[in-house]
């Protein structure tokens, strides 16, 4: 017994320490943090769950279209002529598993082949979106692999899309994506009303832009229309971090109406903001923005600007098969490094607080399961140890009490998050009728709890290295900030990786070749797949 009698010593010295009011407090605090999530969760659940409901209640009322819309008078032909015209701005950097199908996704909702459920119905609705619509996929070359998939592509629904490839060139004020995103403006076209900015791994539904247009036109005081991801996790533990990262900002984006998050992977905005530089939006992007979303955001709020997110904006967000841990870290960073990025002082001082309360938010959550497995740790060599003091005693039977409300407030958190993911993966079946349905049976719950472990213990680690180090790789370009602009951009196909993080996407290729020739015998099968006749076309 002697040998573990240091052990011994160690733990209820420990178990003593983590009874201390001290640390007491800590534990209850972790408790409260789960039960606040858990309540979010419920909220934004709610939320979601109401659209169903009211979708659901529009389709018994005989409307088989309410998945583009709850009165279905709103598609009549005489209101779908009268649609605003809609520039949708893609900027692109490599190439996929996932990027064919989420292109299609976006540009096929201009497709009259799209409508078989009625054909009576179908001399109403000429597309899903009745307005004039023109995409533009922007990449930073023609060495980019996407920009001979992307051609290829629209090549082959040239007759059914208004569709166009952008050479934007290499950035040198600003992050790529955003040089990408304004030289898109820059050529959009002059009757365009409106312009929606979408990342190109975003998997749209047939009413998204509808849908978008349609709050757009009810209030013209909105600045930003956005929406949020749901991550579908490809079963690495990468991938589940990543869901985890994102399912606390996801309630943020559950609101029905306004907000104050904003998302960069959709973003529907005035194109007159662009065209006359209104708020500094223009400029604001273009000298010295890192991230596109963070800074439209502080403009909107020192402007008293208005964003929402509509409840149907949730797009389902399948992660790379082989998304590894290492990948995971270099998103977390890109992530964190946005708070280092600002445009006014008032803003920085909003991102410190930010970047300090989500820091301490994060290991209060994982302290507590720390001192958990400590209590019970104790409590196992005191029950095989019968030396033992009534103060040690009392510290181990209130240490294993505050592990039983800690568990009971874990399991609520993930009841939660089950509910709001289910919730979410039913509204986004409900959108997409004709897409595979999703499903919840591929989701490992045992590895949830791990990421989320994982991901608060990993966000200050990141947040902190990214405040001293104030440079970032970003695909292979590396970003130096000053002052909290980008003051100095350094390329080398050396410097950084040759995949992207959540997609796993080729980010090299040579000029003007084409992919490899069994991803262009993929890509041609899945075009055919896709693309149906149209018999009902006139």
């Amino acid at each position: 017994m002697s040998a573990f009698d240091p052990l011994d010593s160690f733990l209820l010295a420990a178990s003593r320490f983590c009874w201390t009011p001290l640390s007491i407090f800590i534990q209850i605090q972790g408790c409260l943090i789960c039960l606040t999530l858990a309540l979010g969760w419920a909220c934004a659940a709610y939320v979601r769950g109401r659209e169903i409901r009211q979708m659901k209640d529009s389709m018994k009322c005989g409307n088989s279209f309410a998945f583009l819309s709850h009165d279905i008078n709103d598609l009549e032909h005489s209101n779908q002529v009268n649609l605003p015209r809609v520039t949708v701005i893609m900027p692109l950097k490599g190439f996929g598993e996932h990027n064919l199908h989420n292109w299609r996704s976006q540009t096929v909702l201009k497709s009259s082949e799209w409508i078989n459920f009625s054909k009576a119905w179908f001399l109403k609705i000429t597309s899903l979106y009745g307005g004039p619509l023109e995409f533009l996929f922007v990449v930073e070359s023609t060495e980019d692999p996407a920009y001979c998939a992307v051609c290829m592509l629209i090549s082959d629904f040239k007759d059914n899309i208004e569709a166009k490839v952008i050479v934007a060139g290499l950035s040198t004020t600003c992050s790529q994506k955003i040089h990408n995103q304004l030289v898109g403006v820059e050529r959009m076209h002059k009757d365009s009303k409106y312009v929606l900015f979408l990342d190109d791994d975003v998997r749209l539904h047939p009413g998204t832009i509808g849908a978008l247009t349609a709050e757009m036109e009810k209030n013209p005081e909105i600045f930003i229309q956005t929406g949020y991801p749901l991550d579908l996790p490809s079963g690495s533990l990468g991938s589940y971090c990543i869901y985890e990262y994102h399912m606390p900002c996801s309630m943020g984006f559950a609101t029905g109406g306004k907000t104050f998050f904003l998302w960069g992977g959709c973003m529907m905005m005035h194109a007159d903001d662009f065209r006359d530089d209104r708020y500094c939006v223009f400029s604001g992007l273009r000298d010295g923005g890192y991230s596109d979303d963070m800074t439209l955001a502080a403009l909107a709020g020192a402007n008293k600007r208005l964003i929402t997110s509509p409840p149907v904006a949730v797009f389902p967000h399948p992660l790379a098969s082989d998304l590894s841990f290492a990948r995971y870290w270099n998103y977390l960073r890109k992530q964190t490094f946005v708070l280092e990025s600002y445009i006014s002082t008032v803003n920085w001082l909003m991102n410190r607080a930010l970047f300090s309360v989500h820091c301490y938010l994060s290991w209060g959550f994982v302290a507590p399961y720390f001192m958990a497995m400590i209590h019970i740790a104790a409590a196992l060599r005191l029950h095989f140890n019968k030396m033992h003091s009534v103060e040690d005693t009392s510290s181990i039977s209130g240490g294993l009490l505050l592990v039983g409300c800690l568990a009971m407030c874990t399991v609520v958190e993930l009841i939660s998050m089950w509910n709001l993911t289910k919730i979410e993966v039913q509204l986004c079946n409900m959108l997409s009728p004709e897409a595979p349905p999703l499903s919840l049976g591929s989701y490992n719950w045992s590895l949830v709890f791990i990421a989320i472990l994982v991901d608060n213990f990993l966000y200050p680690l990141s947040a902190i290295r990214s405040h001293f180090s104030q440079s970032i790789n970003w695909s292979g370009v590396l970003y130096h900030l000053k002052d909290g602009k980008i003051s100095m951009i350094e390329r080398s196909n050396d410097i950084g990786p040759s995949y992207t993080d959540l997609g796993g996407k080729h980010l090299y290729g040579k000029k003007g070749a084409p992919p490899k020739p069994s991803l262009l015998g993929s890509l041609a099968r899945s075009l055919a797949h896709w693309r149906q006749p149209k018999k009902f076309d006139v």
